[in-house]
């Protein structure tokens, strides 16, 4: 019932005009995929917006967490926020305030919440919830976020830490319980609260206990995520021995692929668009290091970049040849995502 409840939290922030668009972003891409030429119609219906990229853990796959950007580190500047904002909340009807980095370690994380849902706009973000108090936890709930993922990839401190690295199992779990007690105390249904178990090899058999674990706190859902793994085709020693949980399949030679077909063709590349921390306009999630800036919130308005001949060169480029871009060789678009 829960999960059904954040669906219809989703469809109460559409609008006309965002129903609208969706349809011309639906009827593009299908023209496209049927034409194999770039038919764009519409502006976005999402957007990825990062907080900041300071992280206080360092995940072994995780440029944020192993500190090897090439781009600034930072955090979004309040005024910029708003800008961005003002420019997309016509058609923007979800915001996932996340792209790299710990949201929370942003000191007025919750103000760019609150922003977002003055314009009506769903809002979810991803945290490890180490810095999650009793205190916190009620501000969470009075934002008015609407979907909180907290990563909790092991059920021990041993295997939490094997990617977790630097970080405390015990802070998750009792961050988890503030945050489910928080809703209680308001009476309120949101934020629908995830639990996402990054399968890798370490944890892959404690799985079937992470449901049993979120059905006794009390959390709405459990999802388990495959883990993008930088390093694959010769194997890595995160990758799990079920296939079911992994996104690459072992090949006869030995090597691995990425499952799936992906195809020249991108869902994410006509619905949604990024905005790094100091307003860089990239495609999406997967050029974490802002290979590809299409423009800049800083000197453009929004609609001027997303129609710009940069973004059309480069949605032509995914319609050509897909896995002739660097930063969709490894994309989950096609595959499976969540096992």
């Amino acid at each position: 019932m829960s999960n059904v409840n954040d669906s219809l939290s989703i469809l109460r922030h559409m609008t006309a005009r965002r129903i609208w668009n969706l349809f011309l972003l639906r009827l593009s891409f299908s023209a496209t995929r049927l034409l194999k030429v770039p038919v764009h119609f519409g502006k976005p219906a999402s957007m990825s917006i990062e907080p900041t990229t300071s992280c206080n853990l360092g995940c072994p796959e995780c440029p944020s967490g192993l500190k090897q950007f090439t781009r600034p580190t930072g955090k979004i500047d309040m005024e910029l926020h708003k800008k961005l904002l003002n420019q997309i909340n016509k058609s923007v009807f979800y915001i996932n305030y996340y792209f790299q980095g710990e949201p929370f370690l942003h000191p007025r994380f919750l103000d760019l919440i609150k922003e977002a849902k003055r314009s009506r706009i769903y809002t979810s973000t991803s945290s490890n919830v180490h810095f999650v108090s009793p205190k916190k936890a009620l501000e969470i709930v009075d934002s008015g976020l609407d979907r909180l993922i907290i990563s909790i990839d092991g059920l021990t401190q041993k295997t939490y830490e094997q990617y977790r690295v630097n970080g405390k199992l015990s802070r998750v779990l009792k961050a988890s319980q503030y945050l489910v007690e928080a809703k209680k105390e308001r009476g309120s249904a949101t934020p629908h609260l995830i639990f996402q178990f990054l399968a890798v090899k370490p944890n892959e058999h404690e799985i079937p206990q992470v449901f049993e674990l979120a059905s006794e706190m009390s959390i709405d859902e459990v999802r388990i995520k495959t883990a993008q793994l930088y390093v694959y085709k010769n194997g890595n020693p995160l990758m799990p021995e079920n296939e079911q949980y992994s996104r690459y399949t072992k090949q006869k030679d030995g090597s691995y692929k990425l499952k799936g077909n992906p195809g020249n063709h991108c869902w994410r590349m006509w619905s949604g668009s990024v905005s790094t921390w100091d307003g860089s306009i990239v495609p999406c999630c997967f050029d974490k290091d802002a290979k590809h800036v299409l423009g800049s919130i800083q000197h453009n308005h929004f609609d001027e970049i997303w129609n710009a001949s940069s973004y059309k060169n480069f949605r032509k480029a995914v319609v050509t040849n897909r896995q002739a871009v660097d930063i969709c060789n490894n994309c989950s678009e096609g595959t499976k995502v969540w096992a």
